[in-house]
């Protein structure tokens, strides 16, 4: 039976004690309260309030310096990433300031708890297992780490350490806000000392679990697997909403285990149908388990991270188990697609909802087509055109792939939404026209019939590398199909250096440039 969630506004009184009395009467006539998200003051124009769904002008009058002051002069301090609290409460005001360091604007967060929250993901967190956080903010990330700490600490006992850098999991003061339970906090000074206190934490306190909000840095990340290899339960948001993000990101992609270039043998490549260039996971990841919040109550977990980048960066479409809360209160478990190995583990393509790369697949190997909004007789003459390997098929859940345009991806229809769930790749047209679907069936042909052996492509991006880092000026590759392409950013991402894609197909191709100073 489902723990039934109750909402903990955490004195929303005290928030609004420290606004000017001119807009606290008038937030405090707002029947929407329960929804209030934040109140924005800036100098000089309307003050806002924000809700779940919209935002109001509060008074008809502007901020004035008078106005910020009175806030200013009624909360914490600000510390060294511009963040102040109210005591034992989860509000947070955070400050906007001018060159001079002047504040010369605040918003107003309102903090609440949400107890069971975490019964969506509660077998996960009780499992001992090191579990990532991944979504857009606002979303619900430090309200799970919340909960996950009271539920760890309070039912099972555990010893929990939360290391809570902007007082956002805790609330700010000496002593912790009342929803992370029994669990024990270790404040931050500065950012910048985050990695240094989840050592601390460790090497101090003796915990079984600690719980970090925000992994952003190196040295956060290269600390996060220090911990995790002396077996501690990790429990951690990151910047970033998809697997994607992650891996793309050269500074966090070593949580999921990081990305390295490997060359095979001739017979190697031979053997898994792909080039001899390819790209594999560089060591064990941080984190078992990843989990992808795309909404406050559907989540999309990845059980196993190590084996899920594999079949990532060899191409295979992602299936994660989507899990979802109902209004009632049932949860929905949505189980990964059953599928064989041999359908799982391709070469790499890049992203499993990348919308401009095709996934690369073994040669004469039919590539199955969902087609949702593309003119059906125009696919079928540029496939008899271009004898490609495509097979168009009826059903979502018999595709490896979906096609569609760019107006019918925007409006996110049933069809489409089932596809998004079983993790299927996208290839989005900007139009119906023949030239982009021929243009979409050309880039099929190209990326299934390159022979095993031909892989300068990849090299030819490694060198460029090599020669911007070098000599520090842009390095322009040859033409390439998309999913070449997709590779070839990712190597640069990888590197650290920014790319593009110039030109038009089949002429398109990257260009490399140096950092940017």
């Amino acid at each position: 039976m489902p723990e039934k969630q109750e909402i903990l506004t955490d004195d929303l009184e005290l928030l609004l004690a420290v606004m000017p009395p001119a807009i606290r009467e008038r937030v405090e006539a707002s029947d929407r309260l329960q929804s209030l998200l934040e109140v924005v003051l800036d100098l000089g124009r309307l003050p806002e309030a924000r809700y779940s769904d919209s935002a109001e002008i509060i008074a008809p009058e502007q901020v004035s310096r008078e106005d910020i002051h009175y806030v200013v002069s009624r909360i914490g301090r600000f510390g060294d990433d511009n963040r102040a609290g109210i005591e034992r409460t989860l509000h947070r005001i955070s400050a906007l300031r001018n060159r001079a360091g002047a504040i010369v604007g605040l918003t107003c967060r309102v903090g609440r708890a949400v107890f069971g929250t975490v019964d969506i993901l509660r077998d996960v967190v009780e499992a001992g297992k090191s579990i990532l956080l991944l979504g857009r903010p606002g979303v619900g990330k430090t309200t799970l780490l919340r909960e996950a700490a009271r539920v760890l600490a309070d039912d099972l006992g555990k010893r929990v350490i939360v290391v809570d850098t902007s007082n956002e999991i805790a609330g700010d003061g000496d002593i912790p806000h009342p929803g992370i339970g029994r669990a024990r906090r270790m404040q931050v000074p500065s950012p910048v000392r985050q990695h240094a206190v989840m050592i601390e934490a460790v090497e101090n306190h003796m915990p079984e679990v600690i719980v970090i909000d925000e992994i952003g840095t190196e040295a956060e990340a290269l600390a996060a697997r220090t911990i995790a290899e002396r077996g501690v339960q990790l429990i951690a948001t990151v910047h970033g909403n998809t697997l994607e993000n992650l891996l793309q990101n050269p500074t966090l992609s070593d949580l999921v285990g990081g990305i390295q270039t490997v060359t095979l043998s001739d017979e190697e490549a031979r053997r898994r149908g792909t080039q001899k260039t390819v790209l594999e996971r560089r060591s064990p990841p941080t984190f078992n388990v990843l989990i992808e919040i795309q909404e406050k109550d559907r989540l999309a977990v990845h059980h196993n991270v190590g084996t899920v980048v594999d079949a990532f960066l060899r191409g295979g479409p992602l299936h994660p188990e989507i899990r979802m809360r109902h209004d009632d209160g049932r949860v929905e478990i949505l189980e990964a697609d059953e599928r064989t190995d041999a359908e799982q583990i391709q070469p790499f393509s890049g992203a499993s909802r990348e919308t401009t790369s095709l996934p690369h697949r073994p040669r004469r190997r039919a590539l199955r087509i969902f087609a949702y909004g593309v003119s059906r007789g125009r696919l079928d003459r540029a496939i008899q055109k271009f004898r490609a390997p495509l097979h168009i098929v009826e059903e979502v859940g018999k595709a490896d792939l979906v096609l569609t345009l760019k107006s019918q991806e925007k409006r996110r229809s049933n069809r489409l939404r089932e596809a998004e769930a079983r993790g299927m790749p996208f290839y989005v047209l900007k139009s119906n026209t023949p030239a982009q679907i021929e243009a979409f069936v050309r880039s099929a042909v190209e990326g299934q019939d390159r022979p095993p052996g031909d892989e300068p492509p990849l090299r030819e991006a490694e060198a460029a590398i090599a020669q911007v880092r070098a000599h520090g000026y842009p390095v322009e590759l040859a033409p390439q199909n998309s999913h070449i392409r997709r590779l070839q950013h990712l190597l640069a991402e990888q590197a650290g250096l920014p790319t593009e894609s110039r030109g038009r197909d089949p002429y398109r191709r990257v260009v490399v440039y140096p950092p940017v100073v």
